[in-house]
């Protein structure tokens, strides 16, 4: 069966990025010119995914308003002449499939994705977390799903980290069995480095299918109090081989400050218009010189 549905939970508070994100989500700081959710958005389109669901919380209408249309803004657009960005904001809405669900209480990542089960029904699906940016040649999701069509199971997207970090992480136990998969055996969620099973930590992308809703369902709280989609994976292992993917592609942890401070350097780097000036701006505060 083809994923062709993607779960978006962005209920969460932000408070890493306060007063920023008092008012407005932490999925709708700017990267440049795009806010972060609409990076992940472009990521799981690109991947093939259909429908999308946001997983949403109080205080989130903003990302509604983002990917709807604009009639007022359009029209704007339209009478001065602005085509290219009367064509860019007509893309956002017509993007992909959007359906909205409320998480009342802040449970947890298994809890978010629980509520996503009428939503899935009874087919795999993708879950984005919007704090990871993965920049590469192949979307991360669409490395994901051919590891899920050649083996049929559920898939977590890896990095290897310093063992230092690894405590900040989801962690597998997992055996090599061709380049870049492994089959998990077993995982711990942010282990202290001196338990940790391996440096692989699991990154904001898997591939789930729907054995993980009667265990999410069941689940007791876990670190921090919260229903923990890793312990609920942890369990399904005992049902059905789950697999990783070590995803090519540079991440970006725009979950914390200084991660989104590199990725905006990283991606205005990549940007033909700011390329040149930037780069000499970057070079004089560091004292490098003019090129």
């Amino acid at each position: 069966m083809q994923v062709k549905k993607a779960v978006f939970p962005v209920a969460g508070l932000g408070t890493r990025f306060l007063p920023a994100t008092k008012a407005s989500p932490k999925e709708m700081l700017a990267l440049i010119d795009k806010p972060l959710v609409q990076y992940v958005v472009e990521e799981a389109v690109a991947s093939g995914i259909e429908q999308v669901l946001f997983v949403t919380g109080r205080n989130k209408r903003a990302i509604e308003d983002h990917f709807d249309i604009s009639f007022e803004l359009e029209a704007l657009l339209y009478e001065k002449g602005k085509d290219a960005e009367l064509s860019q904001i007509r893309d956002i809405a017509d993007m992909v499939n959007i359906f909205y669900v409320r998480q009342k209480q802040a449970l947890g990542l298994g809890h978010a994705i629980l509520c996503a089960r009428e939503f899935v029904g009874d087919e795999p699906f993708a879950v984005l977390l919007g704090d990871d940016i993965i920049d590469g040649e192949k979307p991360c999701l669409g490395q994901l799903l051919e590891v899920y069509r050649k083996y049929k199971g559920t898939v977590l997207a890896l990095e290897q980290v310093p063992l230092e970090n690894i405590s900040s992480y989801g962690c597998v136990k997992a055996n090599h069995i061709s380049d870049g998969t492994f089959e998990v055996t077993d995982m711990v969620e942010k282990p202290k480095p001196a338990d940790a099973p391996s440096d692989l930590a699991i990154i904001g992308r898997y591939i789930l299918t729907p054995a993980i809703f009667p265990i999410l369902e069941k689940q007791e709280p876990g670190k921090g109090g919260e229903i923990q989609l890793t312990d609920a994976i942890r369990k399904l292992l005992s049902d059905e081989a789950v697999y990783g993917c070590r995803f090519e592609g540079v991440r970006h942890d725009c979950g914390d400050k200084l991660g989104f401070l590199k990725a905006t350097v990283d991606m205005a780097l990549k940007r033909e218009e700011f390329n040149g000036e930037f780069k000499r701006f970057l070079r004089e505060r560091l004292g490098c010189g003019k090129e």
